[in-house]
C-alpha cells in the first residue's frame, strides 16, 4: 500500500500537468497561425510518436522494471515543455509535440505494469486499476480549468514554463518514491525456470491475446481524440479557453462519478467494457444529431462511460494475459490507443466541413463493438474465476 500511495501521489501531479494543456493547446496553435488541418496533425502527432516508444517500452519494462522509465518520461517531458514556452512557429510546435509523444510513451505502460504487479489477486488488481483511474480523473477535474485560468492571467509562456517545472519536479519525486524492485519481473523469471525446456535455454510461458481485443482501446481513443480536437475549436479566444476548460472538467467529473463505484470491479470486465462503449457511442450520437440535449449533460454522461471503460479495459487485459509480461501487454494497449489518438483528430480535421466528427466517432465505436466476441459462451469461458488461474482457458 505504501508503494501504491507514493505512485498515486506523483501520478496525480503528472496527470494534473498533462491535462492542464488540453484546453490551451489548440488556441495556442491558432495564435501561432496554424490552420484546423495542421492543428489536427499537431494533436495527432503526439499519439503517432507514441508508437516507437510503446514498442520499446514493452520489452525494456519487463526486463528492467518500471522505475527508470517513469523518471525518464517525466523529466524529459518537463524539459520539452520549457522549450515549448518559447516557440514562434507552428512547425516548432509540431516537432516538440512529436518529441513529447515519444518520451511519454513509457509512462502509461510502466505505471500500469507496476500497479498490476503489487497484487496477484484479480479483484485487488481491479481496485488498483480503478485507483489509477480515480487519481487520473481527480487531476483532470481541476487541471483544465486551472490551465485555462493561468493562460488568461499570465499568458502561454508562463503557463508552459510552470507546467514544465512541475513535471520535472514530479520526476525528481519519483526517484525517491518509486521502488527499485519490480515484482512482475521476478514472477516472470520464476515462471521461466518452471517452463518447458528448449535446448540449453528455457522458453517462458506466454499467453497470446487475440488482436481483435486491441480494437477496443483503438476505437475508444479514436473517439476521444475527435472529442479533444473538436471542443477547443468551438471558441479560440480567451473567454472560449475558459469555457473549454470547464467542459473538460465536466467530462472528468462524469468519469469520477463512476470510478468511485468500486463495487463495479466485482462484475465481468468484458461486460463493463461493452456497456461503457455503448454508452459512449450514444453520447457521441447525441452530440451529432440531438442538439436539444444540453452539451454539459452529454459530456457528463460521456465522461461517466470513460470511468467504466478504462479500469475495466486494464483488468480485461490482465486476465487475458494470465498476469504475465504485463509490460508488453500494456505497451500493445498503448500502441492501439496511440494509433486511435492519431487517426481521430486527423480524420476530424479532414472531414469536419463535410460530416459531423461526432457522428464519425459514433460509427467508429459501433464498428469496434462488432470486432469483439460478445456471445454468452465466449464471455463465460473468458471470465469465470477458474480462468484467472488457468491461462489456457482463454
Amino acid at each position: 500500500m505504501k508503494t501504491a500511495f507514493w505512485l498515486y501521489l506523483f501520478l496525480f501531479l503528472a496527470f494534473f500537468d498533462l491535462h492542464a494543456q488540453y484546453p490551451i493547446l489548440t488556441p495556442f496553435a491558432v495564435s501561432l497561425g496554424a490552420t484546423p488541418v495542421f492543428i489536427g496533425w499537431v494533436v495527432g502527432i503526439y499519439a503517432l510518436t507514441h508508437l516507437p516508444g510503446n514498442i520499446i517500452a514493452g520489452k525494456v519494462i519487463d526486463r528492467h522494471g518500471s522505475r527508470p522509465y517513469i523518471i525518464f518520461s517525466l523529466i524529459s517531458a518537463g524539459a520539452i515543455l520549457l522549450l515549448q514556452a518559447h516557440i514562434q512557429f507552428p512547425w516548432q510546435l509540431l516537432v516538440l509535440r512529436s518529441l513529447s509523444g515519444f518520451v511519454l510513451a513509457f509512462l502509461s505502460p510502466a505505471c500500469l505494469a507496476l500497479l498490476a504487479s503489487l497484487s496477484k489477486d484479480p479483484v485487488t488488481q481491479g481496485k488498483y486499476m480503478s485507483g489509477h483511474g480515480v487519481i487520473h480523473t481527480l487531476a483532470s477535474v481541476v487541471s483544465p480549468a486551472v490551465g485555462a485560468f493561468i493562460v488568461a492571467n499570465a499568458g502561454y509562456t508562463m503557463t508552459f514554463q510552470s507546467l514544465g517545472w512541475l513535471l520535472m519536479a514530479t520526476g525528481v519525486m519519483a526517484i525517491f518514491s518509486v521502488p527499485k524492485t519490480f515484482r512482475a519481473s521476478k514472477d516472470t523469471k520464476s515462471r521461466s525456470r518452471n517452463s518447458i525446456p528448449f535446448g540449453p535455454y528455457t522458453r517462458p510461458e506466454t499467453v497470446s491475446i487475440p488482436l481483435r481485443y486491441y480494437a477496443l482501446p483503438f476505437v475508444v481513443s479514436c473517439a476521444q481524440g475527435i472529442l479533444f480536437f473538436e471542443i477547443p475549436l468551438r471558441n479560440t479566444d480567451m473567454s472560449g479557453i475558459m469555457s473549454t476548460g470547464i467542459l473538460f472538467s465536466v467530462i472528468s467529473l462524469g468519469a469520477l462519478s463512476t470510478l468511485c463505484l468500486l463495487f463495479l470491479n466485482r462484475y465481468s470486465p468484458f461486460k463493463r467494457v461493452v456497456l461503457g462503449v455503448i454508452l459512449m457511442a450514444c453520447c457521441f450520437f447525441s452530440l451529432a444529431a440531438l442538439p436539444e440535449i444540453p452539451l454539459v449533460v452529454s459530456l457528463f454522461v460521456l465522461g461517466s462511460s470513460k470511468g467504466i471503460i478504462f479500469p475495466a479495459m486494464a483488468s480485461l487485459f490482465i486476465k487475458l494475459s494470465g498476469g504475465s509480461r504485463l509490460g508488453r501487454v500494456f505497451a500493445f494497449q498503448s500502441i492501439a490507443m496511440s494509433l486511435g489518438s492519431f487517426i481521430g483528430p486527423v480524420t476530424s480535421g479532414q472531414f469536419r466541413d463535410h460530416l459531423s466528427p461526432y457522428f464519425i466517432a459514433f460509427l467508429i465505436l459501433m464498428v469496434g463493438l462488432m470486432l469483439i466476441p460478445i456471445s454468452r459462451q465466449t464471455a463465460t469461458s473468458l471470465y469465470t474465476p477458474s480462468s484467472y488461474s488457468n491461462p489456457d482457458a482463454v
